[in-house]
């Protein structure tokens, strides 16, 4: 095998490899050798095929699995040989006049060209000077009264009104609907026996109020006016109307909070469903502490390095986002316009994004190898377990989906890994906690 660099600049890397045919046509006969005693052909016993028969029969075939096993293993060889760590699977192309044709009925040495990018060397910095601050909330009894009462509302008792008795607020009226903007019906729009608690600011504002006053059986044409923030920007501002039916109308009833009460939603008693409640809030409150205090380290880490990346895993990851940002703004019906930006800027943003999360996921990447982080097959299986969970009904075909790709089974591994060491990182630096309102935590920066 015959190696030369063809291009070194930066972190990319171009080989040509060549393979004399003489290796290749010998791989052949050792293969055709193996496979004689196993093969079956009409007119010959078991073993007792000609080689040169055998060969002409399934020659091409074999030969052209040797080259790609040759191609894999030269590549492997080399790259390993220069203590190299390619970012990618190199690109492989057969060298200009190298014949396929040729090389696969062994009249010519395989020629072709091997290009990557490197991943980039470079030292970890010492972190230990580093300080974030994290912000903390302490779950109030206030909060966990405030969250009981919502729950009692949501499964407050309701019982029937007399025939001929109009809705007032507090009422649960059932209706059909058909919205139509200029007209005309708007998908999304239309909807049969749904309950509404008049009051309630479920719906459009405006809409629940000329409901007030509506019998069992009624026909009211609701005129509202879209908001302007609305989510789906192609109805934002726009009047409405929805022609509604009433089909039944209920009074509420006496709301009691108390031991009983919560034996019916499954919990021993009121106490410990405020035990849970509480629990509950934490974990949100947690969850949006530890979101806040990982950006604010990745932050101060970005700051401390600046090295070259490979272009293609840059280029993979913006993709990654530009994908996904395009989906959002179709599933919302908006434009960059609307997002108050444009096709150009955004790009230019989610570019400056996707070369942060490759900078950072290369240091994550080299801080976890260099102090051993491991990541145990029994916390990947629970990762699967609650993937799984997301998948109601479809849980074999996913299960199996995962069991049986190791991609995917690896993106779920490199979340667990990343997190242990954010939590590596963070027992290193200097951590000073700040208690800040729920409204403050959980408020989402216009960078973020």
């Amino acid at each position: 095998m015959q190696v030369t660099e063809t291009l070194s600049e930066g972190l990319k890397r171009e080989l040509s490899i060549t393979v004399p045919a003489a290796d290749l046509v010998g791989r052949l006969d050792k293969r055709l050798a193996e496979i004689k005693d196993t093969v079956r052909i009409n007119g010959f016993r078991p073993g007792k095929v000609p080689t040169a028969h055998l060969k002409r029969l399934v020659g091409a075939q074999e030969m052209a699995r040797i080259v790609d096993e040759v191609i894999g293993e030269s590549i492997r060889e080399v790259v390993e040989g220069r203590g190299e760590r390619p970012a990618l699977n190199p690109d492989v192309a057969l060298a200009e006049g190298c014949a396929a044709e040729a090389v696969v009925a062994g009249d010519a040495d395989l020629v072709f060209t091997a290009a990557y990018e490197l991943l980039p060397n470079f030292e970890i910095a010492d972190w230990s000077a580093i300080e974030v601050e994290r912000a903390v909330v302490p779950v109030k009894d206030e909060e966990v009264e405030e969250r009981l009462k919502q729950i009692a509302e949501g499964n407050r008792p309701f019982a029937d009104k007399a025939e001929g008795e109009a809705a007032a607020t507090g009422d649960r009226v059932k209706i059909d609907f058909v919205g139509t903007i200029e007209g005309v019906p708007f998908d999304g729009g239309s909807a049969e026996g749904v309950d509404l608690v008049l009051g309630s600011n479920q719906f459009i504002p405006g809409f629940e109020d000329q409901l007030v006053g509506a019998k069992v059986g009624d026909e009211v044409v609701v005129k509202v006016s879209f908001p302007e923030d609305y989510a789906a920007a192609h109805l934002a501002g726009k009047p409405a109307e929805f022609a509604c039916k009433v089909t039944a109308i209920a009074a509420p009833g006496e709301l009691v909070i108390d031991d009983e009460w919560a034996s019916k939603l499954g919990i021993d008693s009121l106490d410990k469903l405020r035990e849970i409640i509480k629990e509950q809030i934490g974990a949100q409150y947690a969850g949006a502490t530890r979101a806040k205090v990982k950006r604010a380290l990745l932050d101060k880490l970005d700051e401390q390095y600046t090295f070259d990346l490979p272009e293609k895993l840059v280029e993979g990851e913006f993709e990654n986002i530009w994908n996904q940002a395009q989906a959002e703004l179709q599933q919302t019906g908006k434009t960059f316009a609307d997002e108050g930006t444009t096709e150009d800027e955004a790009k230019a943003d989610y570019r400056k994004i996707a070369t942060r999360r490759v900078r950072l996921g290369l240091v994550l990447s080299e801080v976890g190898e260099k102090r051993e982080v491991k990541v145990t097959d029994e916390e990947v299986q629970r990762a699967l377990i609650e993937r799984v969970r997301q998948f109601p009904g479809q849980e074999k075909q996913v299960f199996d989906y995962y069991r049986s790709n190791a991609m995917a089974l690896a993106s779920l591994r490199a979340p667990i890994f990343e997190e242990k060491v954010i939590d590596l990182i963070l027992a290193e630096v200097k951590v000073t906690d700040k208690e800040v309102t729920a409204e403050e935590l959980l408020a989402e920066t216009e960078e973020a």
